[in-house]
C-alpha cells in the first residue's frame, strides 16, 4: 500500500481542513458579529447557518465513516473476521515476531507473509479455507499487528531473514505465500538464500507483487519517480520525525472516512463492508512511521529476479485492474522464472485475495498440493499445531 501513501496524505489533509473549517464556524457564531444599531446600541448577531454548517461539518470530521463505508462498498454476505488465535511471540535479530500457527499438525505448511500496512488478519479467509488441509503459519511483520519492532531494522533483506527464522518451525519443506510486500520479501529470501529453494521451501505463490523498486510498476509510473525525491520522501520522512502529529492525524481521518476512501483505491469490484473497513482499521492502527519506514525501504528495493535461476515452480497471482503492481510486474516475474506460472484474476485489484478470497484461496490449495512431499493434508492427524520458539 506503500505507493498510495501520497493520496493518504492528501485525504487527511482535506479531512483536517474540513474539521479546522468546522471549528471555525462553531467560533464565529459563539463570537457572533457586533452591529451598531440606528439608536447607537451595538448589538451581538449570530448568523445561524453558520452553527449548522460548523455542526454539519464537525459532526462529518469524526462519524463519517458510517456514510463513506455503505457508500463504497457492497454489502457483506461472507464478511471478513479477523480474529486472532493460537499465536505466540518468538524472538528472531531484535524483533519479537507474533506467529500463529492453524490447521493439522503434520500437514503440508504453508508459510504466509501480508502485504505492507496490514497484518496477519489479512488471511482470515485463508485460515477458513486452508486451515483443514494445510498448516498455516501466519506472522506480522516487525512493527506491525503484534509484531515488536525492537532493535530490528524496517526493511526487505531484514524481512527475508526473519522469514528464513520461521521456516525452520515448519517441519519440512513449506510453501510460501506473500502479497505485495510479502511477495518482495520471499523474492528477497530467494536472492540472499537460494540454497533453501528446493531444500526447505517447496513452491513460492506471490500475490500481487513487484519484482522492484514499487514506484517503477505502479500506474503512472514516470509521475511516481518523479515525484519521488521532491514530495514522497520528504512526506515520509516528516511523518517519522511528527509521529505525536500523524498518529493524530491518521485517527482522525480514519473517523471521517478519509482513510476509508484513500483504502477503496486498493480494490476492484467485488469489495464488501467489512474487508473496507478492516483495511482502513489497519492502515491507522499499525504505526505511520514504520509504514514510512517501509515505504522508504520499498524505494530502494530490487530482487534481482532470483526464480530465473531457481527450479522451485512459482504461482504468479494478479488482478487485472491493480493499480499498485500491474498485470505486467506479475507477468514479468512469472515468465521469467524457471518453473513459473501466472494466473490472472479478473475485475480485482491489489487486495484481490480479499475481494476475491474464494478464487485466491483455490489457486493457493491447488498449487501447495501439487508441489508438497507425498503425504495430504486430509491423511494426516488433526492435532492442533503448536508454533515453538527458536532457541
Amino acid at each position: 500500500m506503500g505507493p498510495f501513501a501520497i493520496v493518504r496524505v492528501a485525504l487527511a489533509i482535506v479531512s483536517l481542513a474540513i474539521l479546522a473549517l468546522a471549528a471555525l464556524l462553531i467560533w464565529q457564531w459563539i463570537d457572533g458579529e457586533w452591529v451598531w444599531g440606528a439608536d447607537g446600541v451595538a448589538r451581538q448577531v449570530r448568523h445561524d447557518w453558520k452553527i449548522w454548517t460548523g455542526g454539519a461539518l464537525l459532526a462529518w470530521s469524526f462519524l463519517g465513516r458510517f456514510v463513506v463505508v455503505p457508500l463504497l462498498a457492497s454489502p457483506d454476505s461472507d464478511p471478513l473476521r479477523p480474529e486472532r488465535s493460537g499465536g505466540r511471540q518468538i524472538e528472531d535479530r531484535g524483533a519479537s515476531l507474533y506467529v500463529e500457527a492453524h490447521g493439522p499438525e503434520g500437514a503440508p505448511p504453508i508459510v504466509m507473509t501480508h502485504g505492507w500496512s496490514m497484518d496477519s488478519t489479512i488471511w482470515g479467509y485463508a485460515k477458513r479455507d486452508l486451515g483443514s488441509r494445510f498448516k498455516l503459519i501466519l506472522w506480522d511483520l516487525p512493527g506491525l499487528g503484534k509484531s515488536k519492532r525492537g532493535h530490528a531494522k524496517v526493511g526487505l533483506p531484514d524481512f527475508a531473514e526473519h522469514l528464513r527464522t520461521l521456516l525452520a518451525i515448519t517441519g519440512r519443506p513449506a510453501v510460501l505465500v506473500g502479497h505485495s510486500i510479502g511477495g518482495m520479501t520471499i523474492q528477497t529470501l530467494a536472492r540472499d538464500h537460494p540454497e533453501l529453494f528446493g531444500r526447505e521451501v517447496a513452491g513460492v505463490v506471490l500475490l500481487n507483487t513487484s519484482y522492484t523498486n514499487p514506484l517503477k510498476t505502479i500506474i503512472l509510473p514516470r509521475l511516481m519517480q518523479a515525484l519521488r525525491w521532491p514530495v514522497l520522501e520528504p512526506m515520509m520522512r516528516l511523518t517519522i520525525l511528527l509521529l505525536p502529529l500523524s498518529w493524530l492525524s491518521s485517527w482522525q481521518s480514519y473517523l471521517s472516512g478519509s482513510t476509508h476512501i484513500a483504502a477503496r483505491f486498493g480494490f476492484g469490484r467485488y469489495v464488501t463492508r467489512s474487508q473496507l473497513s478492516h483495511v482502513a482499521l489497519l492502515m491507522t492502527r499499525n504505526s505511520p512511521a514504520v509504514q514510512s519506514r517501509g515505504d522508504l525501504a520499498m524505494f530502494r528495493w530490487d530482487s534481482g529476479m532470483p526464480f530465473d535461476t531457481l527450479d522451485v515452480p512459482v504461482l504468479v497471482v494478479g488482478g487485472d485492474c491493480d493499480i499498485v503492481t500491474k498485470e505486467e510486474a506479475g507477468r514479468r516475474i512469472a515468465e521469467g522464472a524457471r518453473n513459473g506460472r501466472y494466473e490472472l484474476v479478473e475485475g480485482v485489484n491489489h487486495m484481490g485475495l480479499l475481494e476475491r478470497a474464494d478464487t485466491y484461496n483455490q489457486l493457493i490449495a491447488d498449487f501447495a498440493a501439487s508441489v508438497q512431499p507425498a503425504e495430504r493434508a486430509s491423511q494426516v492427524s488433526t492435532a492442533p499445531a503448536v508454533v515453538r520458539p527458536m532457541a
